[in-house]
């Protein structure tokens, strides 16, 4: 998902580099159930490879990557979504080998520990993402995870989808996009402890790039996320950005977005 903005960063000038979290990229599980034609019942009992994957690991993997990059030049750190649960316990871990923090409607944890937390505040209240369960795949408590069928031809549930994460592009751009996505997320990683640390992650600067778009992380509960963070250290707030468009939209703004990172790398 984040090849069309490497692009436009290459195109600036700058390296980077898109980190599969474990479980992720090529090592994803895609059942042959999960295949055409689906075999639903089956796929709801195929444990998941994901199920034993926690926040630490994904941290860890990351910390490894930061350290080996570190040598080369400064590191900004860029995280969307769920991802934003990464990259703060690798700032909280290693702050003097990060730069910049740049969270894109990610979730940064300040006063509540998790995202299932957040959730259940009123900022979350305008999410889409709540009415998706009909998405959902098997029991998340015994598999560990929570399994979404992104190979539904249902044109109700796509149209759903599609108003939650990316209503403002073509429906040919959404359904390759669509197409990209991995089924399984672990639950351990939405429910571990993600909060900031202000000695630590708190001394390291700060991009926060809003879509007032959104409808799966609303925008109030975006600027909760920020004022959260800036109350708990003042003298360094985030250096907020705005674009008008969706969660997962940005990807299709990828110059507006690589032209933030570019003034990021500063």
């Amino acid at each position: 998902m984040w090849a069309p903005i490497q692009r436009e960063l290459a195109l600036l000038g700058h390296r980077s580099f898109a980190v599969d979290l474990p479980g992720h990229g090529l090592d994803a599980q895609y059942p042959v159930a999960y295949q055409a034609p689906q075999d639903l019942d089956a796929w709801a009992i195929e444990p998941s490879t994901l199920a034993g994957i926690t926040l630490q690991d994904n941290v860890d993997m990351v910390v490894d990557v930061v350290r080996r990059v570190a040598e080369y030049g400064p590191v900004v750190l860029v995280g969307a979504s769920l991802g934003g649960a990464t990259i703060t316990g690798v700032a909280n871990t290693i702050p003097k080998l990060v730069n910049r923090l740049v969270y894109i409607s990610a979730w940064s944890c300040v006063q509540r520990s998790n995202p299932i937390e957040y959730m259940q505040e009123p900022e979350y209240g305008a999410s889409l993402m709540p009415h998706l369960a009909a998405f959902n795949v098997g029991d998340p408590a015994q598999l560990g995870v929570g399994r979404a069928n992104y190979r539904t031809a249902d044109p109700t549930l796509l149209a759903d989808l599609k108003a939650a994460t990316m209503a403002d592009v073509t429906d040919e751009q959404f359904r390759a996009f669509l197409n990209i996505l991995q089924p399984d997320e672990s639950i351990a990683v939405m429910m571990a402890d993600a909060r900031v640390h202000a000695d630590t992650w708190g001394t390291i600067a700060r991009t926060y790039i809003r879509l007032t778009g959104d409808r799966s992380i609303p925008v109030a509960m975006q600027d909760r996320l920020i004022a959260e963070a800036d109350a708990l250290t003042p003298d360094n707030p985030y250096d907020v950005h705005t674009l008008d468009t969706t969660h997962a939209g940005f990807v299709f703004r990828a110059a507006e977005v690589a032209a933030i990172l570019d003034k990021s790398a500063l």
